[in-house]
This record gives structure tokens, C-alpha cells and sequence, in this order.
């Protein structure tokens, strides 16, 4: 993309913000109320948009789809409750409160795995908080990104105000770019916030370069989530769990269960069933419905999958599956499991690919030990049916990450609660509970509608 072009969009979206922030909140949630109807409409067609370039099940690309449709439905309802507090003031005659405004422009930054998901939750928040929104797109996923464009146009056409049109438009611009692009909105101070949904690797480069012009950054990063089965586990769901958490999205996402965590004592059980799961997983053109695994993204997706193998068979670690399917195509593999004796640097990285390391634990506190010690903090889980395993694994002294589950596994979340992560995922939270207030700026106000002049602290001052 040209400078030139992009500094033209930017303007175009300082201006239509400018505007978008003197309508009602609860007349901004009744567009994205219409917009959530349009996606309705196009919900398939949008699907099938997704799963051709993420290269995901068509199952989960209309999912996809349908998170943004939820997510519609959520600022709807938000749009009436953008409350402030108001607080008790220590001086007589005087009122104490905060008020929420909008920030200005939102950047959004998205990655291929999940191409309108992650936009769809910033989109509908900010829109809905009175900003206006600039996104880049991976570039593998352009086409889906332009079909949300046009559905969000289409929107404004049919119920936008005439004289308003064209700013309403604006409040959704695409930055079509890679790197270079995303390094732009870093830095560019008309951008008010920065979200950003992609690897570690990519947010260790992005943050400095919002922070060295003091700018808000929101951070969705990398997972490297683990699954701990108790002795006291369910394990026919727990095998179910696992082998969705584990292939979906042919193990390319965020949540992606990557280490499995057993107690030694149903650790052989557990392998074995989990093996004849894998062996019977239908791998194939995703797009049919009949399959449950597509493709890896690419050939070099494929070819950091099989280094990563190659390592862990250095190491004399067992492992099963993870065999390239050439016959299908260049990036389809079998989902592989290795048995891992140790938490060794390899398990400690992410892949992005259909690697589970499986391990083995004694007692709690050591699985606990083992779940923590990775530097990404997203999402994470323990199948277990005694409370009070399930009751620390919640607690202080359990789970380290943003997102804690019991009896579920870590990929996949509502969005009704706030989604993200800590320590390398980057401390950011998208989508439900209070992430709104990421997208307003907070004003304290004090009134004083009184006819003295206190000051706090019962500090006194005579001029």
C-alpha cells in the first residue's frame, strides 16, 4: 500500500469518527443491529469465504461467522449500558463521577487462522463505543475481509441517513499490507489504539513501537495451552476434548491444546483411545463436511510441523501420526501425538500445527508446576470430577492464565466473557465483560454545585 493511500484512509477515518461520536450510543448499537441482521443473511456465503482462504472446516468457518452475529447481538445490548460510577466525594455540595467518551480511531491487526472472528470482536465494540475502525487483515485472507466490508456497506446503504453516508462508510476502512503496513499503525499517534491478534514474535515487535509514542495497545498473542486429566476425570469427555481442542483448525489456533498433562495412573488408557481417535479422523478438503481436519495454511506451516517432528525424534521421544498426506495435497498432515518424559525447551514453544505432547504427573501441585511453566498464559484446562482439585486449579495457587476451564477443553470460548491472556499472550481482553471499557477513554468529573470553595484533603488556602 502507498503512503499516500494509507494517510488518505486514516484522515477519512479521523473524519467519519468525528461525526460517528455525536450519535447516541444506543442509535450507534442499532446499526451494528442491522449489521448483525446482513450477516445473517450472507452467514453461509461469508462461511465458505472463510474456510477457502483460513483453510479451515466449513463447520468453523460459519461458526466464525456466527461469533460475529453474536457479537452484534452483545453491542446491541451494550449500547445502553455504557455506565459510569458515581462515587461519594469527601466535600460538601459536590458530586463525584466518571464518564466514559469515545477514543477516536481503533486499529485491528488479524491473523489467518481466525480472519473475522477477532475483528468482529473489536469492530462491534468500538463501533458500538463511538469510534471509527482501521484494519489490516493477514494478507492471506483478503478476500473474506473485503465480502465483511461490503456487508457493512451494504448496512450503511440501506439504513444510513443520506447526508451521512459516506463518513458511515469510512467508519470501516482495510488496510490491504503486510509488515511494513502494520508497522504504520504502530506508530501513527492518530491511531488511539492498537489491537493486535497474532503470534508472540509479532506483538514483541508491535508493542514497543505503541509505547514509544505512548499509545494504547491491546495484545491477543500466542497459546501454548495444556490440558491437565485427573485420575478422578471423565474420560470419555475428556477424550472428546481433546481431540477437537487438539486438530481443530488443524491445530491452528490461539487455544489450540498443544500439551497434555495425565496422571501416571490412567496415562496408558488415555493414549490408547486417544491413538485410535487419530488414526480415524476423516483429513481432506475442508470445505466438505464429511472431513474434521483440513489443511495446514501452507507448505512452510507444513515444513516447520515436520522440523519440530524431526527434533522430538532426536530426542528418542515416541511419536504417532504427523505423516504429510501428499496424495490430498502440499499441507495436508495427519495430527501427530508425542510422548513427551520431560517438559523440555521444544514442548515449551508453540508450534502452530497438530502436535500434542503428552506427559505424565503424580500429584496435583507437580501438573500445576508443569501447566505453568511456559511463557504463554492463554487458555487452560483440568478434567477432573473431585471439587477440590477443580477448586485450586481456579485458584491462586492454580492455573496461571486469562482463560481457566473445568471439564471443557481450552479451545473455544462465548463471548460473553472477556478473551485473552497473560505474561508472552500479552495481558489484553477482547470481546464480552467489561473489554468496552478498552475502547473509551475515562473522564473523572468533579461538580461542585455549591457556594463554597472546599478543597480535598481539608487543605486550606487563603489567598
Amino acid at each position: 500500500m502507498k503512503s499516500e493511500d494509507y494517510n488518505k484512509l486514516i484522515g477519512d477515518s479521523i473524519k467519519a469518527q468525528k461525526e460517528w461520536k455525536k450519535f447516541p450510543a444506543p442509535a450507534r448499537g442499532q446499526m451494528i443491529r442491522q449489521f448483525g441482521n446482513k450477516l445473517r443473511e450472507h452467514l453461509v456465503s461469508l462461511g465458505k469465504g472463510v474456510t477457502r482462504e483460513s483453510r479451515k472446516i466449513l463447520v468453523e468457518g460459519i461458526g466464525e461467522v456466527q461469533e460475529v452475529i453474536d457479537m452484534c447481538d452483545f453491542a446491541v445490548g451494550l449500547s445502553r449500558q455504557l455506565y459510569g460510577k458515581t462515587m461519594p466525594s469527601e466535600r460538601t455540595n459536590h458530586r463525584l463521577q466518571e464518564i466514559w467518551n469515545p477514543l477516536g480511531v481503533v486499529g485491528v491487526i488479524t491473523a489467518f487462522n481466525f480472519p473475522v472472528a477477532p475483528w468482529g470482536w473489536n469492530f462491534c465494540l468500538a463501533i458500538v463505543c463511538g469510534n471509527s475502525v482501521v484494519w489490516k487483515p493477514s494478507p492471506k485472507t483478503m478476500k473474506v475481509s473485503y465480502q465483511c466490508k461490503n456487508i457493512w456497506d451494504e448496512t450503511v446503504d440501506k439504513y444510513c441517513v443520506k447526508e451521512h453516508k459516506q463518513d458511515q462508510y469510512n467508519l470501516l476502512q482495510i488496510v490491504d499490507g503486510h509488515e511494513t503496513e502494520a508497522i504504520w499503525m504502530a506508530k501513527d499517534t492518530r491511531i488511539n489504539l492498537l489491537s493486535a491478534t497474532g503470534s508472540c514474535e509479532m506483538g514483541k515487535t508491535l508493542a514497543p513501537l505503541v509505547s514509544a509514542r505512548l499509545g494504547k495497545g491491546l495484545y491477543e498473542l500466542g497459546g501454548n495451552n495444556a490440558m491437565i486429566v485427573s485420575q478422578y476425570a471423565n474420560l470419555d469427555l475428556a477424550v472428546r476434548a481433546i481431540v477437537f481442542s487438539a486438530v481443530g483448525t488443524c491445530g491452528q489456533r490461539c487455544t489450540t491444546l498443544r500439551r497434555l498433562i495425565i496422571h501416571e495412573s490412567i496415562y496408558d488408557t488415555l493414549l490408547e483411545r486417544l491413538k485410535k481417535s487419530y488414526v480415524s479422523l476423516p483429513v481432506g478438503d475442508p470445505i466438505k463436511r464429511e472431513n474434521l481436519v483440513g489443511p495446514l495454511i501452507n507448505k512452510e506451516a507444513l515444513y516447520k510441523m515436520q522440523n519440530v517432528l524431526v527434533r522430538c525424534k532426536e530426542k528418542g521421544y515416541k511419536i504417532y501420526g504427523g505423516a504429510p498426506l501428499t496424495d490430498l495435497g502440499d499441507s495436508y498432515v495427519r495430527p501427530a501425538i508425542v510422548e513427551a518424559p520431560t517438559q523440555c525447551t521444544l514442548v515449551q514453544q508453540e508450534t502452530f500445527a497438530p502436535i500434542l505432547y503428552a506427559m505424565k504427573y503424580k500429584t496435583l501441585n507437580e501438573a500445576i508446576e508443569i501447566h505453568n511453566d511456559v511463557p504463554q498464559g492463554l487458555s487452560s484446562c483440568i478434567f477432573t470430577n473431585n471439587v477440590q482439585e477443580a477448586e485450586t486449579f481456579i485458584s491462586a495457587t492454580g492455573s496461571d492464565c486469562g482463560i481457566v476451564n473445568i471439564n471443557i477443553g481450552p479451545s473455544g470460548a462465548e463471548i460473553g466473557g472477556a478473551f485473552g491472556g497473560e505474561k508472552d499472550t500479552g495481558g489484553g481482553r477482547e470481546s464480552g465483560s467489561d473489554s468496552w471499557q478498552q475502547y473509551m477513554r475515562r473522564s473523572t468529573v468533579t461538580t461542585n454545585y455549591g457556594k463554597d470553595l472546599p478543597l480535598a484533603q481539608g487543605i486550606v488556602f487563603d489567598a
